[in-house]
């Protein structure tokens, strides 16, 4: 137990956090150089290519006869889920700090959650090979905001491997190990699980109490459900057998359950209750907090046929992403799908994508939207709030981080969004704005605002606060006179008529042209507010006369008007998938 050190590292996205896990496995020895390759823990494709960590994942490494068990987390705001999981799992964590950027808003955000579970932290500065960097700067502002010692801090560059060495040397002697364990039963704690196809469920786990063995029957303490264990072990960071995982280690379990609904994340697995007292009452351990999700999408199949494995996907997403929430519907236009919950866009973008490559899924995604609450019932769907209404709305606490040259654009940005100004601070050369902004602000483009106008160099962090009162209306659009529900949109009333103008004149570059002329309508309630007509194609049935009389040209004309006019009567637009994906896509 005292050659145990669990610990986790927390930083702002893109502060070199899966570079620097790249180094401590090469350290470690970990890793063969051969089988090395950069962001090795990420082991999601998506994750290599856009350079982000969006899964948690645990490594045991062995060192100067220490076991150090790793497990390297997200740093984007909407995996903020992620770190909780990983910070119940530790003892310690490894604050890493850009050397060029300094303090960012996740920086401030994942400390204070490892400060208030009591985590020992160990502040990096990292990329100080770097010609822009200033770790001096960045030292001062480590100091003045969170109080480190300058002797606590440990200069290093993940790249070059500068000062990693010292980082594991602070693991071991600042880290304390796990607690001891008297508890005559054996815990656990599922901080993730994924499916394997031969393998089932496998959890992966934190030890309190007691031991696990590969011959031992498991209870799971939320679904009451038993079932014997197939495999124990390590990640190395592949799979290693074992015989035992004891009290304070992390290993996976793999349980062989081909019902995921069985096996939650955030659960206490519980073994080897003493057969003098099989009723023991065993109280499970105290897991991270459950996210709420905060943006809602509906994610319906292309194919009605492929519905089923729609469904069977995200059950298995769930395994390894607890903050995923989904329950079915079904629209007029779209036929039967989900009603999804994420904790943000980039959340609700990740998804799609892993649903597409991992399961090979094509789906639609509508219009991402909030929830509210109308006579005291939360509406996720857009289509179920009425026209008109004043409803509760959620607000969100933004804490933005900006160099003061770019102060003035975010106050801009903010105010074009409803926000309001709450506390204004320095830490060094850059400013921290609070501000409270409705959710529904910062769901579709705020973040790429905010990037975009401040190059890139402002972050924000945000966290629910409460609901309150808001006139909105919905924004409805009508295809040939017919109310596509799956085009509904909420929005302030303020802001309707230009979104539905926008909208209809979108619409009408993406439909296909018909035999008719059709027309496109955004309304709110019974009043139209924008149109645009679709132009029908045009057929030159006057082609084959020649000569004669003007009143042969005028009944030919008369008689396709005719037909025109009965095949829009009884003719029905039908709004392909392509047009849809083109006008609901998140961007």
């Amino acid at each position: 137990m005292n050659k145990i050190r669990n610990f986790c590292i927390i930083a702002h996205i893109d502060h070199g956090k899966s570079t620097m896990a790249d180094r401590l496995l090469e350290l470690t020895g970990t890793v063969t150089k051969r089988d090395m390759q950069e962001q090795l823990l990420d082991s999601l494709d998506i994750e290599r290519e856009r350079g982000i960590t969006v899964k948690l994942t645990p490594v045991r490494m062995d060192w100067n006869g220490y076991i150090l068990n790793l497990i390297d987390t997200p740093g984007h705001v909407d995996f903020s889920y992620e770190v909780s999981r990983s910070l119940v799992s530790c003892e310690g964590a490894i604050l890493i700090v850009d050397a060029t950027q300094g303090i960012q808003a996740q920086t401030l955000s994942h400390l204070t959650q490892a400060l208030e579970l009591g985590l020992t932290v160990i502040p990096v500065l990292n990329k100080i090979d770097l010609p822009a960097s200033d770790p001096e700067r960045v030292a001062k502002e480590l100091s003045d905001t969170f109080g480190f010692l300058d002797s606590e801090m440990i200069f290093a560059s993940g790249k070059t491997g500068l000062g990693v060495d010292k980082i594991l040397e602070a693991i071991v002697a600042r880290v304390p190990p796990p607690r001891e364990s008297t508890a005559p039963y054996s815990r656990a704690l599922i901080f993730d699980s994924f499916y394997d196809t031969y393998k089932g469920v496998v959890c992966s786990v934190k030890v309190f109490d007691g031991e696990f063995s590969s011959s031992d029957m498991i209870r799971f303490n939320a679904t009451e459900a038993e079932v014997s264990i197939l495999e124990i072990g390590y990640f190395k960071p592949k799979m290693v057998k074992s015989d035992l995982i004891k009290s304070g280690e992390v290993g996976y379990i793999a349980t062989g359950l081909k019902d995921v609904g069985l096996c939650r994340v955030g659960d206490t697995v519980i073994a080897r209750v003493p057969e003098t007292d099989p009723h023991m009452k065993v109280e499970p351990l105290v897991g991270y907090k459950e996210m709420k999700p905060m943006v809602f999408t509906g994610l319906y199949p292309i194919s009605a046929d492929d519905f089923p494995d729609l469904k069977d996907a995200l059950y298995k997403l769930k395994l390894n992403d607890s903050s995923l929430d989904f329950v079915e519907e079904t629209s007029q236009a779209l036929g039967h799908g989900f009603r999804c919950g994420f904790l943000g866009l980039l959340h609700a973008e990740i998804t799609h994508e892993r649903l597409e490559r991992e399961f090979g899924m094509s789906v639609i995604v509508t219009t991402p939207s909030v929830g509210y609450i109308f006579d005291g019932h939360e509406i996720k769907n857009p289509s179920d709030i009425p026209s008109s209404a004043t409803v509760l709305e959620p607000w969100t606490r933004v804490s933005l981080i900006s160099p003061e040259g770019y102060v003035g654009t975010v106050m801009q940005l903010c105010q074009e969004h409803r926000g309001i100004l709450k506390e204004q601070m320095y830490i060094g050369q850059q400013v921290k704005l609070i501000y409270e902004i409705p959710l529904s602000e910062l769901v579709v483009n705020f973040y790429d605002q905010l990037k975009s106008g401040t190059s890139g160099y402002a972050s924000m962090d945000y966290e629910p606060i409460d609901f309150r009162e808001v006139e909105i209306v919905r924004l409805d659009i009508l295809v040939g006179g017919e109310l596509v529900d799956a085009l509904s949109y909420v929005l302030v009333k303020s802001k309707a008529e230009s979104f539905g103008r926008s909208m209809v004149s979108k619409l009408k570059d993406v439909l296909p042209r018909q035999n008719f002329s059709i027309a496109l309508q955004a309304a709110i309630g019974g009043k139209i507010v924008a149109r645009e007509t679709i132009a029908p194609y045009r057929k030159d049935v006057t082609a084959k006369l020649y000569g004669g009389d003007v009143t042969r040209k005028n009944k030919l004309l008369d008689k396709q008007k005719e037909g025109k006019k009965k095949m829009k009567e009884i003719g029905r637009v039908s709004i392909p998938q392509e047009a849809f994906l083109k006008v609901l896509r998140l961007d």
